[in-house]
């Protein structure tokens, strides 16, 4: 016998399925929500489809997952568009908008960081499958200003004149950018990606970064996020390793504020603590100024 709920009441299961993909536990969620598409009780609802959709596409992030799974992207994308065709498919993403242009976002910094690894065949596939996927989905807000924030750089009584400078000129430098247009791969004012502009800022700072946000960490000096000071870097990762870096231009125990490359609005300030995409991918902090 059916559960006999509407697709719109509140059900325990469906609910511990967003409480668990937003916590990041994707492995988690794909089995569940195959177990509850193998109960008939549950046919009532695409909730169990469009979690296991999201999972997967979370899950083939991680290369290994997709070289032991290679037919998770194709499957992923079917089960998506299955719920978007169905006749609570705009029911379920207007009442899940966050997450799917969450999804959106981190699919396209895979993408990025993908091409920035010269896995161009790689891109082709996935770029080729997700063709008219995530067309009309809407972009996520990061809640930056496109306007200079006044920032007054902060004084280090530990440091040198010679380094709070430093920072202070990193900060200037980053902000005279702000309002370039983001381009794959660009790194001058005529465009920016992630790691282009990061390496842009500190090389007119005469400071030398690899190209890629991966490398920028690893060659970092590591900082904890209580001593992050301006002209630091902040790293991110959404679920496929670190695939997005910028600078914070915020004072040490100061709210997080970074400036760096948004892919829909090119370079802005963006107010981390205050935007829950940006604040859950935190990976780490590193600097190279010292």
């Amino acid at each position: 016998m059916g559960i006999g709920l509407t697709s719109t009441a509140q059900v325990k299961e469906f609910d511990k399925l967003e409480m668990l993909y937003a916590q990041g536990h994707y492995k988690l969620v794909f089995r569940k929500s195959n177990a509850l598409l193998d109960k008939p009780d549950y046919d009532y609802s695409m909730v169990p489809t469009f979690y296991k959709s999201l999972s997967l596409f979370q899950l083939i992030q991680n290369p290994q997952y997709l070289k032991r799974n290679p037919q998770a992207l194709e499957e992923a994308k079917k089960l998506f568009l299955a719920v978007k065709k169905s006749p609570d498919g705009t029911k379920i993403f207007n009442a899940h908008v966050y997450e799917v242009s969450a999804l959106k976002r981190d699919i396209s910094l895979w993408l990025e960081d993908l091409k920035r690894g010269d896995q161009k065949q790689r891109v082709d596939q996935i770029q080729a499958t997700l063709k008219g996927v995530f067309d009309k989905i809407a972009d996520i807000e990061d809640g930056g200003s496109l306007k200079p924030v006044d920032i007054v750089p902060d004084v280090d009584a530990s440091e040198s004149k010679e380094t709070s400078d430093l920072r202070a000129k990193i900060i200037q430098t980053a902000k005279s950018q702000i309002g370039v247009p983001y381009l794959w791969a660009g790194n001058d004012s005529k465009g920016f990606d992630c790691s282009g502009f990061t390496s842009y800022v500190l090389k007119m700072n005469n400071k030398e970064l690899p190209r890629r946000a991966v490398e920028q960490y690893e060659l970092s000096k590591k900082v904890k996020q209580k001593n992050v000071q301006q002209g630091d870097l902040v790293f991110f990762d959404s679920g496929s390793g670190i695939n997005h870096v910028g600078i914070i231009v915020s004072g040490k125990g100061e709210p997080l504020v970074m400036i760096h490359a948004s892919s829909t609005k090119g370079i802005v300030i963006t107010e981390i603590e205050k935007t829950d995409y940006w604040l859950k991918r935190i990976y780490g902090f590193g600097t190279f100024v010292h």
